[in-house]
């Protein structure tokens, strides 16, 4: 047993190592509704609040709801590009109606969920995860350039310095350091080129003496939320995305804490993820899911308790409720963010290519399934314009990169993988040994060690770019366990 010292002090720790994913969302989707900093700070300060609830109830759990393992939950980064698609045309309120229609969806299908999660293997998985960090990174591309395209400095060298001496930082903490300080190398860069901008005099943090410092959520800010059918069906698909990463992140960390993990323990989880997701919108929230950095952090520090955690959970809602904090991250300057947006969206595209890895090319079939839904999930970047024509609904669907490339991708594989007249069903990244050896026969699984079943096992999570080392980080601290 920890102390409550002890208990404080690793659970800081997983939440120095996720901050920068859980900030990030409401600072693209607040950017792409055109809201001022004082409101974007809100939904900074949110997004803190909710991420620390859903936590606790996922670590904690009450009734049959919440995992009871050690699993930090923040803002899913899945859900923004598809957020920014309906933002930037109707501003934040369809955006919580769909998250709440989807919240709901997603408490009555973790039930069943993981009985059907074989429908979004590797292939599709691979695709959405790449489409989302390429349709995320117009966005750190207008951030690097000022944020705002009339203004005169737009594109300026100088804003485009400081995005650049940002990367720089972040590579070089990246490459020089390891363990704890490698994984908060965004956070650090992000610090030190605010620091660097501000005593040149290109910050503006006047919105933080007007702060208050401590003071509750405020109930429906934004007023109430909408239900536009298009933006809700873009978000079901979203949420059925959300919930197979979360799946993986049960797994993984269920085997690396060697506790067992079967449907009832991963449809408790999902349920404290969607319950978690349904609520946030009435908060200023968006859609919440587990963060796989910190299943690595488990491993790295060998601390497999519950409740470290849950003390994490504990002090991301205390920071849900200083809304000074939301007003300081509000004043990064979009140059900095832009400079960490592109390592943190990038990363997002690279684990899609590395999930992507894993798919079987021995036939052409799973290769169109790529094609077809990375092409599509493209458009919304390359051509904008490409489905206006359409009615709103479908335009909403299409018009987001995420959308179009889970219809298209989960469309095909049922068409060239699962039904009867075509070749064999693949074998999910998440289904148990037993079933693959029933339907593939005996493989070299018993010969890979537990670090690499766990990374095969599971994609990871598209919004927890926080810490582009993880990977690495994580591949070496799982491999202890083998020893």
């Amino acid at each position: 047993m920890y102390g409550p010292g002890e208990l404080l002090t690793y659970g800081t720790q997983h939440i120095l190592t996720m901050y920068g994913g859980v900030i990030a969302p409401p600072l693209i989707v607040g950017g792409a509704a055109h809201l001022k900093p004082s409101d974007i700070a809100l939904l900074v300060t949110a997004g803190l609040f909710i991420s620390g609830l859903a936590t606790l109830l996922q670590t904690l759990g009450i009734g049959p709801v919440g995992s009871r393992l050690p699993l930090v939950q923040g803002v899913s980064f899945a859900s923004v590009s598809t957020m920014v698609a309906i933002a930037s045309k109707d501003g934040l309120r369809p955006v919580f109606g769909a998250v709440i229609v989807a919240g709901i969806f997603g408490v009555i299908a973790s039930t069943f969920f993981a009985k059907i999660v074989r429908f979004f293997p590797a292939v599709v998985t691979g695709s959405i995860i790449t489409v989302i960090g390429a349709s995320l990174m117009p966005t750190a591309f207008t951030w690097c350039m000022g944020g705002n395209s009339t203004a005169k400095d737009f594109g300026s060298p100088t804003n485009i310095g400081f995005a650049g001496l940002t990367l720089l930082i972040i590579v070089v903490i990246s490459r020089m350091f390891q363990g704890a300080i490698s994984r908060l190398s965004i956070l650090i860069g992000m610090i030190v080129g605010t620091a660097i901008a501000a005593i040149t005099g290109h910050t503006d943090f006047s919105g933080v003496s007007s702060a208050k410092i401590i003071a509750p959520p405020q109930i429906l800010h934004f007023g109430s939320p909408t239900f536009q059918v298009g933006a809700i069906v873009s978000m079901v698909i979203v949420v059925l995305v959300i919930m197979t990463e979360t799946t993986a992140d049960i797994l993984a960390v269920g085997e690396i804490v060697e506790t067992k993990v079967d449907d009832k323990r991963v449809a408790a989880g999902l349920r404290a993820d969607m319950a978690a997701t349904t609520v946030a919108p009435l908060f200023g929230s968006f859609p919440a899911s587990a963060f796989a950095q910190n299943v690595g952090l488990v491993a790295l520090t060998g601390i497999k308790s519950r409740f470290a955690v849950a003390a994490g959970g504990g002090v991301l809602v205390v920071l849900g409720l200083l809304p000074v904090v939301g007003a300081v991250v509000a004043g990064i300057p979009l140059p900095v963010l832009g400079g960490a947006g592109i390592i943190l969206f990038g990363s997002v595209t690279a684990s899609g290519i590395r999930t992507l890895a894993r798919v079987d090319y021995k036939d052409s079939l799973n290769m169109v399934i790529i094609a077809v839904a990375f092409g599509l999930g493209v458009i919304p970047i390359a051509m904008p314009t490409f489905w206006d024509k359409f009615p709103d609904w479908f335009g909403v669907i299409m018009g987001s990169g995420i959308s179009a490339a889970a219809v298209s991708a989960v469309v095909l594989n049922l068409f060239f993988n699962e039904f009867k007249f075509g070749n064999k069903p693949g074998a999910s990244v998440f289904s148990e040994r037993e079933d693959r050896v029933a339907k593939f026969g005996e493989s070299l699984e018993d010969d890979i060690p537990v670090s690499e079943r766990v990374a095969r096992r599971r994609p990871r999570h598209a919004g927890e770019g926080a810490s582009e080392s993880v990977d690495d980080g994580r591949a070496q601290s799982l491999r202890s366990l083998d020893t």
